[in-house]
């Protein structure tokens, strides 16, 4: 058998699973005991496998997630009133497939956004798209999409997104035309993806901070009513790692 033409063959239809399968194999001195379907089913799966992990690692880099965080590193051992049995029903990712929200609220230092990208990543895993960003930088950014044309696509590009998470809510007041744009990317998003957003203020804040009552109320009907709402407290996580890995001085 010409094994090298078909090594060149696999390269070059990209089979690149198959093809280190099977180098693999023809260093294995005992491949010969087993039949040709155990071998082609080997190939298969190792290419399978290889697929599979290739387009996690490209939904992990368009994503573009703060941390790289998992869920399965989660410390519950910090005081700061995190459900763990609500955690590992999310973890699940039904939320995801129901395109149901998650709002994450609780003072600076608390994990918020760690907790955002874990889920968010976890949904990755399961197949589902995702991407974070800042809501200042996105509302920012919207509005230089509409001096150079790109609004429409990019907006279309965020309705297209799984897992959208909306970093830092609250931070600053609407302007009038903040509260349309994100009024746009509700409705494009609801009831049809996920929205998973993180703020220092209470939900019960978001109204004023948003500003115009009327948008206000079409804003927040699209995103609270159908979540997920987890609220942190405690100290910051900062300052316990701050402690951790102080060296004393000597005196």
């Amino acid at each position: 058998m010409l094994t090298h033409p078909t090594l060149d063959k696999l390269q070059a239809l990209k089979f690149t699973g198959m093809l280190a399968a099977l180098t693999d194999q023809m260093a294995m001195p005992d491949i010969n005991d087993l039949s040709f379907e155990e071998r082609l089913g080997l190939l298969v799966d190792r290419e399978i496998t290889e697929r599979e992990n290739r387009r996690l690692s490209n939904r992990l880099r368009r994503a573009k997630l703060k941390h790289n965080a998992a869920l399965e590193d989660i410390d519950y051992q910090h005081p700061r009133g995190l459900d763990k049995g609500l955690i590992q029903a999310l973890s699940a990712c039904r939320w995801a497939q129901e395109h149901l929200n998650i709002l994450i609220t609780g003072p600076t230092g608390v994990g918020k956004t760690w907790l955002a990208c874990a889920l968010a990543q976890k949904a990755c895993r399961e197949g589902y798209t995702a991407q974070y960003i800042r809501l200042t930088r996105l509302l920012r950014e919207l509005m230089v999409a509409k001096g150079d044309g790109r609004y429409p696509k990019l907006l279309a590009n965020l309705a297209k997104v799984d897992v959208l998470i909306l970093d830092d809510w609250g931070l600053m007041k609407l302007t009038a035309e903040n509260r349309r744009d994100l009024l746009e990317i509700m409705e494009d998003r609801h009831d049809t993806r996920s929205t998973l957003a993180t703020s220092q203020l209470p939900i019960e804040q978001w109204h004023d901070v948003i500003g115009d009552p009327t948008l206000a109320d079409a804003i927040l009907d699209r995103l609270v009513h159908s979540a997920y709402k987890i609220n942190l407290r405690g100290d910051s996580m900062r300052k316990r790692q701050s402690k951790l890995t102080t060296t004393p001085q000597p005196e």
